[in-house]
């Protein structure tokens, strides 16, 4: 009878649990476009990029393949694999559903995988049934990096299968685990290092005598899956010759000093690209666990939870130390060093530290049924703290998506000038050229990681005056260029000027020939040009939408 009943409770705290993640995710299913998310590598890039690859007539193009929409032809490669199911939501749906999918898959998923894996691997005892769920909760309810998809969300899933086989207990649903989530994550973002850390995990079995071929035989078997999935960034690692922009990608840049300052502000406040919210009650848990450890002496028995307190601290550091410029010789002499971001070994983090918050309530539970309450209250506090992160309430001040890509205002636009798209190239000042790009304008800027050299050298011509009057423009660009943006000294790094913005141009320096010779004819400006004759530019009109963010001043280069 007792364990129907903690059955029973198991699966109500489960269909709580979904139900939660349900409500979580329903600003996105009623508000649709009037939605609010995040900008930053989302709006400003990823989402257009979908739009942009499904409407090029290029999604399953040749690896030579290029893209005439965005500087003149970006490599198809830069946009990543067609096997990716991301890709295909938003060529089946509108860019909010797929958006909206997108999310509940990756955290349905992350709640499935975080469950199972405390379930049946750390937390075995039924009795911790709300741990297990509860922990699952919080870590589903993260504010993920959206395009990252199960890259990092995915990775209790992962694990969970890889112990199955470890353990001997494999069956095909850890198989079919492992066939799939490479459809749905990334390797670069998030599955390289993870899979680097199981092999470091069957190398110290093996080194211990276990000649486990099996776990072996399951990490080269979804290596090489995600080598056929993303082929694409395979040949262009392997077979592309030309220089691209990710050569000139300098990272290593900080003091002793400000590298150990960001291991310990890393350590507690995480990365924007793997958020995990833990700052408060996660970490007191975990500091909790140790006073408990020490005091009680309890080394030997809880092992594995001081194993994963260091590999969080370790990770941290490793993610701090890697900017850190003592690495300029490794650096000059291993290109690799600088084109692949090893830092992303900290992208394992958010499964370290959910892991670790579920073993050390586990230790909180277990000193007696006083402090039992205080697990559920860590829990529960965890969960309301990570609700407060939804991103409607997150970037309720920002534009929503609507407002952000403001369909209206550049349709009007695009009828104004009354050419065909494809016969003419615009830039951007003050807003990001995903927004025309998205609205079917063929840009010359963009936000991209992987471009030709060449084509970043063009068009550094075009701000030259305006990058050596600003040294953080010039670092900006030069030492990363992701963003091949039209940076004004004025404006500096400022992406998003909105309509109600006071600021103007008032010494700006372009050279208007080089944006004539990579054929720009107009620029979206969102502020005025005081000096706009001295650039040889002419503004044609204004435009304005009750339904946009911006008020575009529209200039012709004459």
């Amino acid at each position: 009878m007792l364990h129907v009943k903690r059955m029973n409770k198991e699966k109500f705290l489960i269909l709580l649990a979904l139900f939660i993640i349900c409500i979580y995710l329903s600003p996105l299913y009623f508000l649709g476009e009037n939605a609010h998310i995040r900008v930053h590598d989302n709006l400003d890039s990823n989402m257009a990029w979908y739009k942009v690859l499904s409407e090029s007539g290029q999604l399953l193009g040749s690896t030579n393949s290029t893209i005439s929409q965005v500087i003149n032809g970006l490599p198809r490669n830069a946009y990543g694999t067609e096997f990716s199911l991301i890709v295909w939501l938003y060529v089946m749906f509108p860019t909010m559903v797929a958006y909206a999918l997108s999310q509940t898959i990756t955290r349905i998923f992350a709640f499935i995988g975080m469950y199972l894996l405390l379930k049946d691997h750390f937390l075995k005892n039924k009795e911790y049934h709300l741990i297990s769920v509860g922990v699952a909760l919080a870590f589903a309810l993260t504010p993920f990096w959206p395009s990252g998809m199960l890259s990092t969300l995915g990775m209790p899933l992962a694990l969970w299968s890889f112990l199955h086989i470890r353990n001997g207990t494999r069956t095909w649903k850890q198989y079919l685990v492992l066939t799939l989530l490479p459809f749905y994550s990334s390797v670069v973002l998030g599955f390289f290092f993870f899979l680097f850390g199981m092999g470091v995990f069957w190398v110290i079995d093996f080194i211990r005598g276990k000649r486990n071929y099996y776990f072996l035989f399951s990490l080269c078997y979804m290596t090489a899956l995600y080598l056929i999935v993303e082929y694409r960034l395979v040949y262009s690692f392997i077979f592309d010759e030309e220089p691209n922009s990710r050569d000139e990608y300098f990272h290593a840049r900080l003091s002793w000093w400000r590298v150990i300052r960001l291991t310990f502000k890393n350590f507690v406040l995480g990365h924007t690209h793997v958020m995990t919210v833990h700052g408060i009650f996660v970490l007191a848990v975990l500091f909790l666990s140790l006073t408990i450890i020490i005091s009680k002496k309890l080394w030997k028995e809880e092992r594995v939870f001081i194993y994963f307190l260091l590999l969080n601290f370790l990770l941290s550091a490793w993610y701090a130390f890697w900017f850190y410029k003592g690495w300029l010789p490794l650096t000059k002499k291993f290109h690799v060093l600088d084109t692949f971001n090893f830092a992303r070994f900290h992208f394992l983090r958010p499964l370290i530290i959910y892991v670790g918050f579920g073993l050390g309530l586990k230790i909180i539970w277990n000193q007696r049924n006083s402090w039992k309450p205080l697990a559920a209250f860590f829990i529960i506090a965890q969960v309301v703290i990570l609700l407060g992160f939804n991103d409607e309430i997150i970037y309720h001040k920002k534009p929503s998506v609507k407002e952000f890509y403001a369909e209206e205002q550049f349709k009007e636009i695009k009828l104004y000038i009354g050419l065909p798209q494809e016969d003419y190239r615009v830039v951007s000042i003050g807003i990001h050229p995903s927004i025309p790009q998205y609205n079917g304008f063929y840009t010359l800027d963009t936000y991209n990681n992987f471009y030709p050299l060449s084509y970043k050298y063009k068009f550094r011509a075009i701000i030259e005056k305006e990058l050596e009057k600003n040294k953080t423009i010039r670092t900006y660009f030069d030492e990363w260029g992701g963003r091949c943006y039209l940076f004004t000294d004025e404006l500096g790094k400022h992406y998003m000027f909105k309509k109600n913005s006071k600021k103007t141009l008032k010494n700006l320096e372009l050279n208007t020939r080089a944006l004539k010779d990579l054929g720009g004819m107009y620029i979206f400006s969102a502020v005025p040009i005081e000096n706009s004759d001295v650039n040889q530019l002419e503004l044609e009109r204004t435009f304005e939408s009750k339904s946009s963010a911006w008020k575009i001043y529209l200039y012709k280069v004459l």
